[in-house]
């Protein structure tokens, strides 16, 4: 049955005010959207809310609880800054951009924590313009002001850490922007960015760009099916796909091959397929809470203590409910679509972003499905939360019966979830100076103190198995190819590479947790038993080495400062020497 065009819905007065005619035949479309682009207001809005965005959340620039994962970007990116080769010199099971923007930024701003976490900040601004104009298009400007505003202070500030998967969403954010303004303009420009930045998503985190080039296939063929009185691709715009799909990674493989680096590379991107699933896979939005931790949140303490606390806690069971409800939605809209209760454009629109958050589900769901892959996603899943608290398209009785309590309380809820990551970061009181700038952490480091003062710039020690992080900040080196080594996950082979490695380079200091596989159960369950088992790697730490001193994290963790057996542990002469 073709699908009829139904009249343009009317526009939210409030929201749409221009001064003249033009203005107005410009920013809304025949088929009922709104094009914020053409407005002055709304782009005087989005400029707004970029500032906004960015100031708020340079307030976590500085503040770190020693997570181990923002180590693994950090440390590569100055590996390479030194002129190693990744895949080749050092190993990543991830796609390139995240380590070689780092890189650029690095170059041109300095190493530091601070600069890595500016970005940070500016990526976390773009999020907020993106969801708005994603949001604006089908929603009032009040629902899309207020998810920007939840966007802006549940998303970053959840994990504000240096990752790849934040800026791998970022340009995941930016394709389907592209897609959308594909369907409105029809014009090949377009194409070719929707295709590049999809590239660049796939370089940035393989999983999420395939996930999202697999989405927006399945949209746009949907889109292409008789009956949607949409235009067709042409020529025109297949070359422009295929160019804007093809040049990231020509250059990429152009770059890896005149360093002789392709074998390993395909080798590192082929690894997860093989390894990481294994060790990372958890039941669909999984909390990694510890029985100790669910006992202190929620099973202790005053009720309205934990009243408040269930609250605050509410938006993450909520939130991987969201794609399945976008994917709920999808044939929704498509069925109101075809019975001519939904404009054309309307429909396309809402067929494109839900493809993308199928497809974006499906990388989670593959890759680890717990709760922080899915806040990765908050720009994206959230405009489920405006399409909701707008209405107008959801076509339900019980949807707008509930919607006003439905509101105030996600609102209330996310904000209260906003306020309790502001108090944490306010908890950095601690002031710590590494070799990569000021830091403020909860408590004392003496891991980091001791280690700088006692080890030189640029030493090559070991830290093991998972607190990457100490490289960067102490300004030491992996005497291996490997950031860390997580038993479990990585193989035997990686773990006898890397003794091999240690032996060679004659490793003088080892920085050893020798608690980490208590965390496994809870961050890791699915962890094969036989890999707890035997750690060859902490065998041949502790026959090969001594412990020198206990030192706590700020995190929490107990690292023991271990030097080689035929060496003596630093003395207070030894702190002098590493100091200068």
């Amino acid at each position: 049955m073709p699908i009829e065009k139904v009249s343009q819905p009317a526009i939210h007065e409030a929201s749409v005010a221009p001064r003249d005619h033009w203005e107005v035949a410009s920013a809304v479309a025949p088929g009922g959207l709104l094009y914020p682009e053409n407005m002055v207001a709304e782009r005087w809005i989005a400029l707004g809310l970029f500032v906004i965005s960015c100031l708020y959340l340079c307030l976590f620039r500085r503040y770190t609880a020693m997570e181990p994962d923002e180590g693994i970007i950090l440390q590569g990116a100055q590996r390479i800054l030194h002129g190693q080769v990744l895949y080749r010199d050092l190993f990543s099971f991830i796609t390139p951009g995240s380590y070689y923007l780092l890189v650029l930024v690095f170059g041109i701003f300095g190493s530091s924590m601070l600069v890595a976490r500016t970005v940070l900040a500016v990526c976390g601004g773009f999020f907020s313009v993106l969801t708005y104009l994603m949001a604006r298009r089908v929603c009032s400007r009040w629902s899309a002001l207020l998810t920007t505003y939840l966007v802006t202070i549940t998303c970053l500030p959840w994990r504000f850490l240096t990752l790849h998967n934040w800026d791998s969403t970022l340009w995941a954010c930016f394709t389907i922007y592209c897609a959308i303004r594909v369907i409105e303009a029809r014009h090949w420009g377009w194409v070719l960015a929707m295709g590049s930045f999809a590239s660049v998503t796939v370089l940035f985190e393989q999983s999420k760009g395939a996930g999202l080039i697999l989405g927006l296939g399945l949209g746009f063929a949907a889109l292409m099916l008789p009956g949607w009185r949409l235009n067709r691709f042409g020529r025109p715009h297949w070359v422009a796909l295929g160019a804007g799909l093809a040049w990231p990674f020509a250059v990429t493989f152009a770059y890896f091959g005149a360093h002789h680096a392709l074998p390993a590379l395909w080798a590192d991107w082929a690894w997860p397929l093989h390894h990481y699933t294994r060790a990372n896979t958890v039941p669909y939005g999984y909390q990694e809470w510890s029985s100790f931790a669910r006992e202190e949140m929620l099973g202790s303490g005053p009720l309205s203590q934990r009243l408040v606390t269930l609250l605050a806690l509410s938006p993450s069971f909520l939130l991987p409910v969201l794609p399945i409800i976008a994917i709920v939605l999808l044939f929704h809209w498509v069925l109101a679509a075809r019975r001519g209760h939904l404009a054309a454009e309307r429909a396309a629109y809402y067929v494109l972003v839900c493809a993308s958050i199928a497809g974006l589900l499906l990388s989670v769901i593959v890759v680890r499905a717990n709760i922080i892959h899915f806040v990765y996603l908050i720009p994206i899943f959230y405009l489920v939360v405006a399409w909701f608290m707008d209405g107008a398209d959801i076509l339900s009785p019980l949807v707008s019966l509930i919607k006003p309590a439905a509101t105030v309380c996600l609102c209330i809820a996310f904000t209260a979830l906003g306020m309790a990551f502001l108090l944490r970061n306010s908890d950095g009181r601690r002031l710590i100076e590494t070799r990569r700038g000021l830091v403020y952490a909860p408590g004392p480091d003496t891991v980091l103190e001791y280690t700088q003062a006692h080890v030189p710039l640029g030493s090559r020690i070991l830290v093991y198995p998972y607190l990457p992080l100490y490289y960067y900040l102490t300004g030491t080196f992996s005497s291996t190819r490997y950031e860390y080594l997580q038993p479990g996950m990585h193989t035997r082979e990686q773990d006898e590479e890397a003794i091999r490695e240690v032996t060679e380079d004659d490793t003088p200091v080892v920085l050893f947790e020798p608690a980490f596989t208590e965390a496994i159960p809870a961050s890791w369950p699915n962890t094969p038993l036989e890999a707890l088992a035997k750690d060859a790697v902490a065998d041949y730490i502790l026959q090969r080495y001594r412990s020198c001193r206990v030192l706590k994290s700020a995190g929490g963790w107990s690292v023991a400062f271990m030097v080689r057996k035929d060496l003596n542990c630093p003395s207070s002469e030894g702190r002098r020497t590493a100091s200068k």
